[in-house]
């Protein structure tokens, strides 16, 4: 079975780099918000997310999945893309203006393909940091991949390693969002802390105590408040200048940061955050502290599902373009909309109204609180749409990641 991965040979190239760089510069190369833009835009060619952080658990139950849905999600690191697909939908279109994502996410769906078990697929993707994980992929995932992912992964850095080999050094701790995370746990240990340590506590209660006691000092420190007044300080977490200022809301970085660390920290048990064990334990444990795709469960549904996906180097914007009218019924923005501007965000909602098919949910997330399009949106574009205000709130409560102020669901109203 092959896998659909639509244009497999679109991947990054000129194309891909003139799109990523016309949805991130909004101002002048010698402005200094033209230079933070293209210092970020250079960073975002690479890989950034080897794991999507935002809760799958969390979309699942807002979109609703049922085997007629057709989903347009952006990929990110791919996770979520696996998460959705082990729901059993009719069909998923990923896209990506990242050409590392769009690698990642067709090496997800052909080792599902094509490994011979789940213990090899968490072995790759789970644990990560296995030398028997180059074997597995030269043996059963590169024949099954495009040329163009089979370029990516196979490139060769200044020590003539390849990019998949990054599967036998703990996958987790690259690309950009890896560093970032590392970066953190220097700055940590520079003040006497051991991340590691939260992961080992018992109890909410202990992981309460470990906050307050040992990461709450950090923020207090006159360093790291001067430190978040930089946007490029958070390029690490794939957040770009324009996002850095809707995430401050006017207050000062440092207590927003705070704020979203206490959450991830204190929040959840720490058995079934995954997402916390990666930020503090840099690993995932075992099943219940895993993305959907991983556990035990999903790996047969998705190895005879992998030809419901296509992946693609392409804007949202730009596929729905190409839809049908009606032609969708899911549709996943993650924070994408923070960058955008009013024009971009009108065309945006413009072709996710005329796609929509009866019965419509698109999900989002904000950096702020309130949902973005009140105001923005024009009024009788955003009166086809129905805010669920109240669900809307308690998804977000509900988001493991901890790192977004609101979570937002929208579904197309009927027609009179």
């Amino acid at each position: 079975m092959q896998m659909d991965l639509g244009e497999a040979g679109n991947i990054g190239g000129a194309a891909g780099v003139i799109r990523l760089r016309s949805a991130i510069h909004q101002h002048k190369a010698l402005s200094a918000k033209g230079l933070q833009e293209r210092l970020f835009s250079q960073l975002f060619t690479g890989l950034v997310y080897p794991q999507i952080w935002e809760d799958p658990e969390v979309d699942l139950a807002a979109l609703q999945i049922d085997a007629n849905s057709r989903i347009m999600t952006i990929t990110s690191g791919g996770c979520n893309v696996m998460s959705y697909l082990s729901a059993g939908p009719a069909r998923i279109h990923a896209l990506d203006l990242n050409a590392a994502h769009v690698a990642l996410t067709r090496l997800k769906l052909a080792a599902a393909a094509s490994l011979p078990d789940q213990q090899s697929f968490y072995l790759f993707f789970g644990n990560a940091a296995d030398r028997r994980n180059i074997d597995a992929y030269d043996t059963y995932i590169r024949p099954r991949l495009d040329d163009a992912s089979r370029g990516w992964w196979e490139r060769r850095d200044l020590l003539g390693r390849r990019r998949i080999e990054m599967f036998a050094r703990n996958f987790y701790r690259h690309g950009l969002l890896g560093r970032f995370i590392g970066a953190t746990h220097l700055l940590a240990r520079a003040f006497g802390v051991r991340l590691q340590d939260l992961v080992e506590a018992p109890t909410q209660a202990d992981q309460v105590a470990f906050f307050e006691r040992s990461i709450l000092p950090v923020f207090e420190s006159r360093f790291v408040q001067w430190l978040t007044t930089k946007p490029a300080s958070l390029f690490g977490l794939g957040i770009p200048p324009a996002q850095f200022h809707v995430l401050a809301g006017g207050r000062p970085m440092f207590e927003v940061l705070r704020e979203r660390v206490r959450r991830l920290a204190c929040d959840f048990p720490m058995a079934n955050n995954y997402f916390a064990r990666q930020a503090f334990g840099r690993a995932y444990g075992p099943d219940g502290a895993l993305p959907p795709y991983l556990e035990s469960a999903s790996f047969d549904a998705l190895k005879t599902r992998t030809d419901r996906v296509e992946v693609l180097n392409r804007s949202v914007t730009e596929f729905m373009q190409g839809c049908s009218a009606a032609a969708l019924d899911r549709y996943v923005l993650l924070d994408a909309q923070d960058w955008m501007t009013d024009a971009q965000l009108t065309e945006l909602w413009t072709e996710i109204t005329r796609t929509a098919a009866p019965g419509a949910r698109v999900i989002f997330r904000t950096a702020a609180e309130p949902t973005l399009l009140p105001g923005r949106l024009p009024d009788s574009l955003l009166a086809r749409w129905h805010y669920h205000a109240e669900e809307s709130l308690a998804f977000g409560k509900a988001d493991r990641s901890s790192i977004y102020g609101g979570f937002h669901l929208y579904s197309l109203k009927p027609t009179a």
